[in-house]
């Protein structure tokens, strides 16, 4: 059995693993973003900001769960 990290340390300062999953998934999702903008896929959602905010919860949530291992 895997030892789960219960924080993480940046020189001397502890972070939660929620935080390092919430930055590297606010990081996915702005390039996801930058994708669907570049290709003008974006024109087909009714309201892109919503979908950021939608992309950013579920790139946290599934680096969370499998990468991090919150």
């Amino acid at each position: 059995m895997t030892p789960i990290p219960h924080e993480f340390s940046l020189g001397g300062v502890y972070m939660p693993p929620l935080l390092i999953a919430s930055f590297f998934g606010v990081i996915a999702a702005l390039m996801t973003i930058g994708l669907l903008n570049r290709y003008r896929l974006s024109d087909h959602f009714f309201y892109p900001p919503l979908l950021s905010v939608a992309l950013m919860t579920i790139y946290t949530v599934l680096i969370g769960t499998f990468i991090i291992g919150v």
